[in-house]
Protein backbone atom coordinates (compact mmCIF):
# COMPACT_ATOMS: atom_id res chain seq x y z
CA UNK A 1 0.00 0.00 0.00
CA UNK A 2 -2.68 3.49 -0.21
CA UNK A 3 -1.55 6.21 -2.48
CA UNK A 4 1.89 6.26 -0.86
CA UNK A 5 3.07 3.04 -2.47
CA UNK A 6 3.93 2.12 -5.99
CA UNK A 7 3.93 -1.47 -7.19
CA UNK A 8 7.28 -2.74 -6.03
CA UNK A 9 9.43 -5.70 -6.83
CA UNK A 10 11.74 -5.48 -3.84
CA UNK A 11 9.17 -5.11 -1.11
CA UNK A 12 8.59 -4.14 1.59
CA UNK A 13 11.77 -2.07 1.38
CA UNK A 14 10.68 -0.71 -1.95
CA UNK A 15 8.28 1.63 -0.24
CA UNK A 16 5.53 1.43 2.27
CA UNK A 17 2.69 2.20 1.87
CA UNK A 18 2.80 3.81 4.83
CA UNK A 19 4.90 4.40 2.04
CA UNK A 20 3.63 3.70 -1.74
CA UNK A 21 1.83 0.90 -3.68
CA UNK A 22 2.12 -2.72 -3.16
CA UNK A 23 5.00 -5.07 -2.91
CA UNK A 24 4.37 -8.76 -3.10
CA UNK A 25 7.97 -9.90 -2.77
CA UNK A 26 9.35 -9.39 0.74
CA UNK A 27 12.46 -7.58 1.84
CA UNK A 28 14.41 -10.81 2.12
CA UNK A 29 13.88 -11.73 -1.53
CA UNK A 30 16.75 -11.42 -3.97
CA UNK A 31 17.00 -8.20 -5.91
CA UNK A 32 17.72 -8.14 -9.65
CA UNK A 33 21.43 -8.08 -10.55
CA UNK A 34 22.87 -4.58 -10.25
CA UNK A 35 23.36 -2.41 -13.30
CA UNK A 36 27.11 -1.80 -13.87
CA UNK A 37 28.22 1.68 -12.88
CA UNK A 38 27.68 4.02 -15.81
CA UNK A 39 25.52 1.58 -17.77
CA UNK A 40 22.05 2.66 -18.84
CA UNK A 41 18.89 0.56 -18.43
CA UNK A 42 16.71 0.14 -21.53
CA UNK A 43 15.09 3.38 -22.71
CA UNK A 44 17.17 5.33 -20.20
CA UNK A 45 18.33 8.01 -22.63
CA UNK A 46 14.85 8.62 -24.00
CA UNK A 47 13.17 9.36 -20.68
CA UNK A 48 14.37 12.90 -20.05
CA UNK A 49 16.20 15.55 -22.05
CA UNK A 50 17.19 17.69 -19.06
CA UNK A 51 20.59 17.09 -17.50
CA UNK A 52 20.59 15.91 -13.92
CA UNK A 53 22.64 18.93 -12.87
CA UNK A 54 20.08 21.29 -14.38
CA UNK A 55 17.29 19.35 -12.71
CA UNK A 56 19.00 19.67 -9.32
CA UNK A 57 19.57 23.40 -9.83
CA UNK A 58 15.85 23.77 -10.53
CA UNK A 59 14.91 21.86 -7.39
CA UNK A 60 17.22 24.04 -5.30
CA UNK A 61 15.75 27.20 -6.78
CA UNK A 62 12.21 26.04 -6.11
CA UNK A 63 13.20 24.88 -2.64
CA UNK A 64 14.50 28.34 -1.73
CA UNK A 65 11.24 29.85 -3.02
CA UNK A 66 9.40 27.47 -0.69
CA UNK A 67 11.44 28.76 2.22
CA UNK A 68 13.84 25.85 2.58
CA UNK A 69 17.30 26.59 3.90
CA UNK A 70 19.98 27.08 1.26
CA UNK A 71 22.49 25.40 3.58
CA UNK A 72 20.27 22.35 3.92
CA UNK A 73 19.69 22.19 0.17
CA UNK A 74 23.40 22.36 -0.57
CA UNK A 75 24.12 19.64 1.98
CA UNK A 76 21.30 17.39 0.78
CA UNK A 77 22.41 17.54 -2.84
CA UNK A 78 26.16 17.46 -2.28
CA UNK A 79 27.71 14.70 -4.37
CA UNK A 80 24.47 13.07 -5.52
CA UNK A 81 24.09 11.72 -9.03
CA UNK A 82 21.54 9.67 -10.95
CA UNK A 83 21.39 6.29 -9.25
CA UNK A 84 21.39 3.65 -11.97
CA UNK A 85 20.33 0.97 -9.52
CA UNK A 86 17.21 2.94 -8.64
CA UNK A 87 16.29 3.31 -12.31
CA UNK A 88 16.87 -0.38 -12.94
CA UNK A 89 14.66 -1.40 -10.03
CA UNK A 90 11.93 1.03 -11.09
CA UNK A 91 11.89 -0.44 -14.61
CA UNK A 92 11.80 -4.03 -13.38
CA UNK A 93 9.06 -3.73 -10.79
CA UNK A 94 6.29 -6.29 -11.17
CA UNK A 95 3.89 -8.43 -9.20
CA UNK A 96 5.82 -11.28 -7.65
CA UNK A 97 4.97 -14.71 -8.98
CA UNK A 98 5.50 -16.55 -5.70
CA UNK A 99 2.78 -18.97 -4.66
CA UNK A 100 0.78 -17.90 -1.60
CA UNK A 101 1.89 -20.85 0.51
CA UNK A 102 5.58 -20.23 -0.14
CA UNK A 103 5.22 -16.50 0.41
CA UNK A 104 3.38 -17.15 3.67
CA UNK A 105 5.51 -19.93 5.14
CA UNK A 106 9.01 -19.23 3.82
CA UNK A 107 8.99 -15.44 3.90
CA UNK A 108 6.28 -13.49 5.68
CA UNK A 109 5.19 -15.84 8.47
CA UNK A 110 8.31 -17.96 8.66
CA UNK A 111 9.27 -19.60 11.98
CA UNK A 112 12.17 -17.16 12.29
CA UNK A 113 9.95 -14.12 11.80
CA UNK A 114 7.40 -15.44 14.28
CA UNK A 115 10.14 -16.11 16.85
CA UNK A 116 11.64 -12.65 16.36
CA UNK A 117 8.18 -11.14 16.54
CA UNK A 118 7.48 -12.76 19.88
CA UNK A 119 10.81 -11.61 21.26
CA UNK A 120 10.29 -8.03 20.08
CA UNK A 121 6.72 -8.02 21.38
CA UNK A 122 7.92 -9.09 24.81
CA UNK A 123 10.90 -6.72 24.89
CA UNK A 124 8.70 -3.74 23.97
CA UNK A 125 5.60 -4.69 25.97
CA UNK A 126 5.54 -1.56 28.12
CA UNK A 127 6.06 0.76 25.15
CA UNK A 128 3.40 -1.06 23.15
CA UNK A 129 0.93 -0.73 26.04
CA UNK A 130 1.46 3.04 26.10
CA UNK A 131 1.03 3.27 22.33
CA UNK A 132 -2.16 1.21 22.47
CA UNK A 133 -3.54 3.45 25.21
CA UNK A 134 -3.05 6.50 23.03
CA UNK A 135 -4.01 5.17 19.59
CA UNK A 136 -6.38 2.25 20.34
CA UNK A 137 -4.52 0.02 17.88
CA UNK A 138 -3.56 -3.58 18.63
CA UNK A 139 0.13 -4.01 19.54
CA UNK A 140 0.05 -7.27 17.62
CA UNK A 141 -0.61 -5.60 14.28
CA UNK A 142 1.97 -2.89 15.04
CA UNK A 143 4.63 -5.55 15.64
CA UNK A 144 3.53 -7.52 12.56
CA UNK A 145 3.84 -4.47 10.29
CA UNK A 146 7.21 -3.65 11.83
CA UNK A 147 8.31 -7.20 11.16
CA UNK A 148 7.25 -7.51 7.53
CA UNK A 149 8.28 -4.00 6.51
CA UNK A 150 11.80 -3.86 7.95
CA UNK A 151 12.43 -7.07 9.91
CA UNK A 152 11.77 -5.26 13.19
CA UNK A 153 13.92 -2.28 12.21
CA UNK A 154 16.88 -4.37 11.08
CA UNK A 155 16.58 -3.70 7.35
CA UNK A 156 15.36 -0.19 6.63
CA UNK A 157 17.11 0.30 3.30
CA UNK A 158 20.48 1.61 2.23
CA UNK A 159 19.60 4.17 -0.43
CA UNK A 160 20.06 7.89 0.16
CA UNK A 161 16.47 9.09 0.08
CA UNK A 162 17.19 12.44 -1.57
CA UNK A 163 19.30 10.79 -4.25
CA UNK A 164 16.73 8.06 -4.92
CA UNK A 165 13.81 10.49 -5.14
CA UNK A 166 15.81 12.95 -7.23
CA UNK A 167 16.68 10.15 -9.64
CA UNK A 168 13.05 9.09 -10.00
CA UNK A 169 11.74 12.66 -10.26
CA UNK A 170 14.35 13.49 -12.93
CA UNK A 171 14.05 10.20 -14.81
CA UNK A 172 10.57 11.28 -15.79
CA UNK A 173 8.25 8.30 -15.88
CA UNK A 174 6.43 9.42 -12.71
CA UNK A 175 8.10 12.77 -12.29
CA UNK A 176 5.23 14.62 -10.63
CA UNK A 177 4.69 11.99 -7.93
CA UNK A 178 8.35 11.68 -7.02
CA UNK A 179 8.98 15.43 -7.20
CA UNK A 180 6.27 15.89 -4.56
CA UNK A 181 7.92 13.22 -2.42
CA UNK A 182 11.33 14.84 -2.91
CA UNK A 183 10.19 18.22 -1.58
CA UNK A 184 8.50 16.48 1.35
CA UNK A 185 11.82 14.76 2.13
CA UNK A 186 13.69 18.06 1.95
CA UNK A 187 11.17 19.60 4.35
CA UNK A 188 11.84 16.77 6.82
CA UNK A 189 15.55 17.59 6.67
CA UNK A 190 14.91 21.31 6.98
CA UNK A 191 12.76 20.74 10.07
CA UNK A 192 15.60 18.81 11.71
CA UNK A 193 13.84 15.48 12.22
CA UNK A 194 16.82 13.52 10.85
CA UNK A 195 20.34 14.28 9.65
CA UNK A 196 21.00 14.08 5.93
CA UNK A 197 23.46 11.20 6.34
CA UNK A 198 20.87 9.21 8.32
CA UNK A 199 18.00 9.75 5.84
CA UNK A 200 18.23 6.32 4.27
CA UNK A 201 15.46 4.19 2.84
CA UNK A 202 14.30 2.05 -0.04
CA UNK A 203 15.07 2.65 -3.70
CA UNK A 204 11.59 4.22 -4.03
CA UNK A 205 12.09 6.59 -1.10
CA UNK A 206 10.24 4.74 1.68
CA UNK A 207 11.89 5.62 4.95
CA UNK A 208 12.70 4.31 8.37
CA UNK A 209 11.33 1.42 10.38
CA UNK A 210 7.70 1.91 9.20
CA UNK A 211 8.78 2.55 5.55
CA UNK A 212 6.79 5.78 5.22
CA UNK A 213 6.99 7.80 2.05
CA UNK A 214 7.89 11.43 2.87
CA UNK A 215 4.38 12.78 2.32
CA UNK A 216 3.04 10.17 4.74
CA UNK A 217 5.71 11.18 7.21
CA UNK A 218 4.36 14.74 7.04
CA UNK A 219 0.83 13.58 7.85
CA UNK A 220 1.36 10.61 10.13
CA UNK A 221 4.76 10.42 11.80
CA UNK A 222 4.65 10.92 15.58
CA UNK A 223 7.09 12.28 18.16
CA UNK A 224 6.25 9.73 20.84
CA UNK A 225 9.46 10.01 22.84
CA UNK A 226 8.95 13.77 23.28
CA UNK A 227 12.36 14.94 22.04
CA UNK A 228 10.90 17.39 19.53
CA UNK A 229 11.77 15.28 16.48
CA UNK A 230 9.76 12.68 14.61
CA UNK A 231 12.53 10.14 14.15
CA UNK A 232 11.20 6.98 12.49
CA UNK A 233 14.75 5.81 11.76
CA UNK A 234 16.41 5.55 15.16
CA UNK A 235 13.64 6.11 17.73
CA UNK A 236 11.66 2.95 18.35
CA UNK A 237 8.89 4.84 20.22
CA UNK A 238 8.47 7.24 17.29
CA UNK A 239 8.54 4.45 14.71
CA UNK A 240 6.02 2.17 16.41
CA UNK A 241 3.69 5.01 17.41
CA UNK A 242 3.76 6.26 13.83
CA UNK A 243 2.57 2.85 12.62
CA UNK A 244 -0.21 3.00 15.21
CA UNK A 245 -1.18 6.50 14.11
CA UNK A 246 -1.38 5.32 10.51
CA UNK A 247 -3.80 2.57 11.52
CA UNK A 248 -5.87 4.81 13.74
CA UNK A 249 -6.22 7.42 11.00
CA UNK A 250 -7.29 4.71 8.55
CA UNK A 251 -10.12 3.38 10.68
CA UNK A 252 -8.73 0.56 12.84
CA UNK A 253 -11.42 -0.81 15.14
CA UNK A 254 -10.14 -1.63 18.59
CA UNK A 255 -10.76 -5.14 19.94
CA UNK A 256 -12.03 -6.42 16.60
CA UNK A 257 -10.27 -9.31 14.81
CA UNK A 258 -8.86 -9.01 11.31
CA UNK A 259 -10.14 -12.39 10.10
CA UNK A 260 -9.40 -16.10 10.12
CA UNK A 261 -8.70 -19.07 7.88
CA UNK A 262 -11.77 -21.24 7.31
CA UNK A 263 -12.92 -24.48 5.73
CA UNK A 264 -15.61 -23.67 3.13
CA UNK A 265 -18.73 -25.77 2.67
CA UNK A 266 -18.93 -28.62 0.20
CA UNK A 267 -19.37 -27.35 -3.33
CA UNK A 268 -17.62 -24.02 -2.66
CA UNK A 269 -16.06 -22.59 -5.82
CA UNK A 270 -13.31 -20.01 -5.59
CA UNK A 271 -14.07 -18.86 -9.13
CA UNK A 272 -17.61 -17.89 -8.21
CA UNK A 273 -17.10 -16.90 -4.59
CA UNK A 274 -19.46 -14.22 -3.27
CA UNK A 275 -17.36 -11.57 -1.50
CA UNK A 276 -20.23 -9.59 0.01
CA UNK A 277 -19.97 -8.61 3.68
CA UNK A 278 -22.20 -10.83 5.83
CA UNK A 279 -22.74 -11.53 9.54
CA UNK A 280 -20.65 -14.43 10.82
CA UNK A 281 -23.80 -16.37 11.67
CA UNK A 282 -24.71 -16.41 7.97
CA UNK A 283 -21.39 -17.98 7.11
CA UNK A 284 -22.07 -20.57 9.82
CA UNK A 285 -25.47 -21.34 8.30
CA UNK A 286 -23.83 -21.70 4.87
CA UNK A 287 -21.53 -24.39 6.28
CA UNK A 288 -18.28 -22.53 6.83
CA UNK A 289 -16.16 -23.84 9.70
CA UNK A 290 -12.83 -22.90 11.21
CA UNK A 291 -9.80 -24.36 9.45
CA UNK A 292 -9.59 -26.95 12.24
CA UNK A 293 -13.22 -27.91 11.64
CA UNK A 294 -14.84 -26.18 14.60
CA UNK A 295 -17.73 -23.70 14.69
CA UNK A 296 -17.02 -20.14 13.60
CA UNK A 297 -16.53 -17.62 16.40
CA UNK A 298 -18.96 -14.77 16.80
CA UNK A 299 -17.68 -11.49 15.46
CA UNK A 300 -18.21 -8.52 13.16
CA UNK A 301 -19.31 -8.84 9.56
CA UNK A 302 -16.89 -10.57 7.24
CA UNK A 303 -16.35 -11.43 3.59
CA UNK A 304 -14.69 -14.29 1.74
CA UNK A 305 -11.05 -13.46 0.95
CA UNK A 306 -8.93 -15.63 -1.33
CA UNK A 307 -5.13 -15.39 -1.57
CA UNK A 308 -3.61 -14.70 -4.96
CA UNK A 309 -1.81 -17.70 -6.47
CA UNK A 310 -3.08 -19.91 -3.66
CA UNK A 311 -3.82 -23.60 -3.59
CA UNK A 312 -7.20 -23.48 -1.93
CA UNK A 313 -6.86 -21.71 1.41
CA UNK A 314 -9.90 -19.56 2.20
CA UNK A 315 -10.29 -16.72 4.70
CA UNK A 316 -13.07 -14.66 6.17
CA UNK A 317 -11.85 -11.08 6.48
CA UNK A 318 -13.29 -8.37 8.72
CA UNK A 319 -13.05 -4.59 8.46
CA UNK A 320 -9.59 -4.53 10.05
CA UNK A 321 -8.14 -6.61 7.20
CA UNK A 322 -9.17 -3.78 4.89
CA UNK A 323 -7.31 -1.37 7.16
CA UNK A 324 -4.18 -3.52 7.01
CA UNK A 325 -4.41 -3.43 3.22
CA UNK A 326 -4.48 0.37 3.28
CA UNK A 327 -0.91 0.14 4.55
CA UNK A 328 -0.02 -2.04 1.56
CA UNK A 329 -2.74 -3.17 -0.80
CA UNK A 330 -1.97 -6.72 -2.06
CA UNK A 331 -4.25 -9.30 -0.51
CA UNK A 332 -1.37 -11.68 0.26
CA UNK A 333 0.41 -8.93 2.18
CA UNK A 334 -2.69 -8.20 4.24
CA UNK A 335 -3.33 -11.86 5.04
CA UNK A 336 0.30 -12.38 6.00
CA UNK A 337 0.28 -9.43 8.38
CA UNK A 338 -2.92 -10.74 9.93
CA UNK A 339 -1.50 -14.23 10.41
CA UNK A 340 1.76 -12.90 11.84
CA UNK A 341 -0.16 -10.64 14.23
CA UNK A 342 -1.98 -13.73 15.55
CA UNK A 343 1.28 -15.51 16.27
CA UNK A 344 3.51 -12.82 17.81
CA UNK A 345 1.70 -12.70 21.15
Amino acid sequence: MITRRILLAAAPLAGCTASTAAPTVPATASLPPPVPQGAAPPEYEAVTSVSFERFVDGVKTEGRRRGLSATMLNTAFAGIRPNQRVIALDRRQAEGGMQWEEYRDRIMVSPTRVQNGRRNYAENAELLRRIEARFNVSPRVIVAIWGVETNFGGNTGGFKVVEALSTLAWEGRRASYFRTELFAALKILDDGHIRNDRMLGSWAGAMGQPQFMPTNFERLAVDFDGDGRRDIWDSRPDALASIANYFQRNGWRRNEPWGLAVTPPSGFSAAGADTAMRPMREFSRMGFRTEAGGPLPDGPEAQVVLPNRGSGQVFLGHHNLRVIRRYNSPVNYGLSVGLLSDRVA
